[in-house]
């Protein structure tokens, strides 16, 4: 009888015991695409314009928080929803990055999208290429330099257009960089620089097209060790 009366007692805790809460799934993005021109928008003014943001639904997620940096100005605006999609007004003629983080309010852990780029329509016919992608080093990171102590910049590059014709590399020991140690063309996304022990570095990408247009990676910085 005791025997049964245990086995009844831990079937039942089994039973009503509820599943730990699980964090949320990363969203996958669909709109505006990487990389692409938008031209969806609705304007508003002669400058800006209202896009909707389009992603899959993420497993595990209460709430969607949508983040949208313009590109020149590093300014970032959000907008919070528990659907799939949400609208900002953004400018027009101007690239920008974009990501979704996910979240359940059942748990404190958050998940973060892809972030892609895109360029918001405007009137102009050319437009400047995406500022160069950091691949490696990622800034703050320490670097081990192989046995001639040289050490390997890797970037990405993008222009709606597709129309880049090359990079300038600029790399320093002073921030910001002034030193121009590559102007590589547009099939090269990385180089090795030789370095110096225990030193920290400040490095940016300078991306051009062909009609003159250019944008600026940031300044990224890493010690070599």
């Amino acid at each position: 009888m005791r025997i049964v009366l245990v086995i009844f007692i831990s079937l039942l805790f089994t039973a009503c015991k509820k599943d730990s809460p699980k964090p949320p799934s990363a969203a996958v993005l669909t709109f505006p695409l990487q990389n692409s021109l938008c031209t969806t928008g609705v304007s508003i003014t002669p400058t800006t314009s209202r896009v909707e943001f389009k992603w899959q639904t993420a497993d595990n997620t209460n709430t969607y928080e949508l983040r949208v940096a313009n590109l020149l100005t590093g300014i970032t605006q959000t907008a919070n929803t528990q659907f799939t999609s949400a609208e900002l007004t953004i400018e027009k003629g101007t690239p920008y990055s974009w990501l979704v983080v996910t979240r359940n309010t059942e748990v404190q852990e958050t998940a973060s999208s892809a972030t892609w780029q895109f360029f918001n329509a405007g009137s102009q016919i050319s437009h400047t290429p995406f500022p160069a992608q950091i691949i490696t080093p990622l800034s703050g990171a320490s670097v081990v330099p192989d046995i001639n102590g040289d050490i390997v910049l890797e970037w990405s590059g993008a222009d709606v257009d597709n129309d880049i014709v090359g990079y300038e590399i600029f790399l320093d020991t002073i921030s910001p960089p002034q030193v121009l140690v590559a102007s590589p063309a547009s099939s090269v996304s990385s180089i090795k620089i030789n370095t110096i022990a225990n030193t920290i570095y400040y490095w940016k990408v300078i991306t051009k097209d062909t009609e003159g247009n250019s944008s600026d990676s940031g300044i990224y910085s890493f010690r070599a060790l």
